[in-house]
């Protein structure tokens, strides 16, 4: 790999893992999120470092060109996150139907409770005893 190209891949690994650590501690991405962008981030890094392990991940895999060999980290990088959201999401999903169910509950019997409060606190109660 060229110079120019290995200082630009190290200063964009750089960079991936500065805004990470960043975000994570501003808390605004989570550290159950922040894994597999870190786990990028460091790949990217070694790759940059050592090319030859570029190449001989891309001839043990028996792929053509190191480009594509990106090309299928990155493909197989995104469908990890959108399985991560997918199960994230699905989680979310139970947790606002349950939310719902228990709210609606809460909802039939308050009237009820409120209504017993209001007769135990009335002053017609007060007059009996």
């Amino acid at each position: 790999m060229p110079l120019r190209q290995q200082i630009v891949a190290i200063a964009i690994s750089l960079g991936i893992l500065a805004v990470i650590v960043e975000l994570v501690r501003k808390r605004r991405l989570r550290e159950e999120y922040s894994v597999l962008w870190l786990l990028t981030g460091l790949t990217i890094l070694v790759l940059s470092l050592r090319f030859s392990l570029l190449q001989a991940l891309t001839k043990l895999l028996g792929i053509a060109l190191p480009v594509s060999t990106l090309f299928f980290f990155g493909l197989v990088f995104l469908i990890l996150v959108s399985l991560q959201f997918s199960v994230k999401i699905s989680r979310l999903s139970n947790q606002v139907q349950e939310l719902a169910q228990r709210n609606a509950l809460l909802e039939v019997k308050f009237p009820e409770i409120a209504r017993s409060a209001e007769l135990a606190s009335s002053p017609e109660s007060e007059r009996r005893d």
